[in-house]
């Protein structure tokens, strides 16, 4: 739900869009971030409660909670860059638009 504001120029209901839609990527990407640190703590804990080591072999296997944590961390790190850093075309599209905003005015 966005919250209601008063009219105001379009330049500042832009903006106030533009930072709406921030603030709404970052604290989706903070869930997914607690989610994703959740049951990755809980897979490697099944892992290391359930996993009998063999007496006299060496283990040359890789654990399988590797995996959820590699690919799943792969897109968690996506999410986040494109949350706080400036990557995404969005951001890049207004930093090109208030450019050629103060183009024009000069």
């Amino acid at each position: 739900m966005q919250p209601i504001r008063p009219a105001s120029a379009p330049a500042d209901t832009l903006r106030d869009q533009r930072l709406w839609q921030v603030a709404k990527a970052r604290t989706k990407f903070q869930s997914h971030l607690v989610t994703y640190l959740l049951v990755n703590a809980g897979l490697w804990l099944l892992w290391a409660f359930t996993t009998q080591p063999f007496e006299g072999h060496h283990h040359d296997y890789l654990p399988w909670p590797i995996w959820s944590t590699v690919f799943w961390g792969v897109g968690v790190v996506a999410q986040g860059l494109a949350a706080y850093g400036n990557l995404n075309r969005g951001e890049r599209t207004q930093r090109e638009f208030e450019r050629l905003l103060a183009q024009e005015r000069n």
